[in-house]
């Protein structure tokens, strides 16, 4: 797939990297990066996780589940991020509503700025 097939607020699904171990899990992911990271060849995506985990701090409920292509309760993770080829995106699933899209924007702005 190429870069220019996802845009932020895209839900996609990608072997999402472990924080604490070289290992990875099949799982739900955000797209956040515009069009000048896809332009370098890559997509930046952030975690989405079961709403059953303990919520830390800038998580982002999920509240239109069928958009999103989600199937349980979720949220998205601003915190962890990740870059990944295209290539390593196995679908997309959905699209995240604008305004839930917007905190997750502004949280991942706050980290890296």
């Amino acid at each position: 797939m190429a870069t220019s097939d996802f845009a932020p607020g895209d839900v996609v699904v990608v072997p999402f990297p472990y924080s604490d171990r070289f290992a990875e899990k099949r799982r739900p992911a955000l797209v956040v990066s515009n069009d000048d990271v896809g332009a370098e060849g890559f997509v930046w995506v952030v975690m989405i996780t079961s709403a059953t985990h303990r919520a830390a701090l800038h998580d982002v409920k999920i509240e239109n589940l069928s958009l999103a292509g989600l199937t349980a309760p979720s949220l998205v993770r601003p915190i962890k991020i990740a870059c990944l080829e295209p290539a390593r995106i196995i679908r997309k699933a959905g699209t995240l509503d604008a305004r839930p899209l917007a905190q997750v924007v502004d949280s991942v702005r706050r980290f890296v700025g």
